[in-house]
């Protein structure tokens, strides 16, 4: 059973951290991409990080420098360090292979974790 449980989420002033977590199960967890995405209220969910099975990882413009994804093959989890942040990071950020998995026809998501950054 294909299961992405993120932690981590919570209310952080502009220019503080979060450290973000996803434990993942039932799929072969090493040998895929896999990505933090995330949604802000009223706009589409864009992938913020990705990390390759080997180590390497991209970033979109917004968060380089900023933020680092890694992650513990050993342990089927993935890590989102957010420094810097600002107002505009609020969104719900979910974890997911990088193109996201699909069961039924359908991409499977969790159920997210919200950061909330205020200015």
């Amino acid at each position: 059973q294909v299961q992405l449980v993120e932690s981590g989420g919570g209310l952080v002033q502009a220019g503080g951290s979060l450290r973000l977590s996803c434990a993942a199960s039932g799929f072969a967890f090493t040998s895929n991409r896999i990505g933090w995405y995330r949604q802000a209220p009223g706009k589409q969910r864009e992938l913020a990080a990705a990390i390759s099975g080997d180590g390497s990882a991209n970033y979109v413009n917004s968060v380089k420098g900023r933020f680092t994804i890694s992650r513990d093959n050993a342990k089927n989890t993935v890590f989102l360090q957010m420094n810097s942040l600002k107002p505009e990071d609020t969104a719900v950020y979910y974890c997911n292979t990088n193109p996201p998995l699909r069961i039924n026809f359908k991409d499977y998501w969790g159920q997210g974790t919200q950061v909330t950054v205020s200015s």
